[in-house]
């Protein structure tokens, strides 16, 4: 009996193991980065969205769900598409939108643990 909950136990660990490792949807992947960051209309209403102050478009109301883990895990879970377009928008906010970027890590990483990985980056 107890070899058998034994196997169960670790089964069932290795499912959550490569549910945890699992990558976030690439769905949409396919969003043009450089276009929202150009567009300041179109990068204020994501920035409402995610700091719930306006509408969600289907892609905002995603990244507003992901947003925690992916600065938690530095994001383990994303594609190299995300990973990419992820970096790229951190230093677009970093460099063009402090203030935003600021309150974003206020509300998503309020331990500062992604800004303890990436001071000075």
């Amino acid at each position: 009996m107890k070899a058998s909950l034994a196997i169960v136990f670790c089964v069932l660990a290795g499912l959550a193991a490569a549910a945890s490792n699992k990558q976030y949807t690439s769905k949409f992947d396919n969003v043009n980065v450089d276009e929202v960051l150009g567009n300041n209309r179109v990068l204020n209403n994501y920035l409402k969205c995610l700091m719930d102050k306006g509408a969600c478009t289907p892609e905002g109301r995603e990244l507003k769900r992901l947003l925690p883990d992916a600065l938690q895990s530095d994001c383990s879970k994303c594609t190299d598409v995300q990973r990419r377009n992820s970096q790229k928008v951190i230093n677009f906010l970093r460099a063009n939108k402090a203030g935003e970027w600021k309150l974003l890590l206020d509300k998503y990483d309020p331990q500062g643990l992604y800004r303890a990985k990436h001071e000075g980056h």
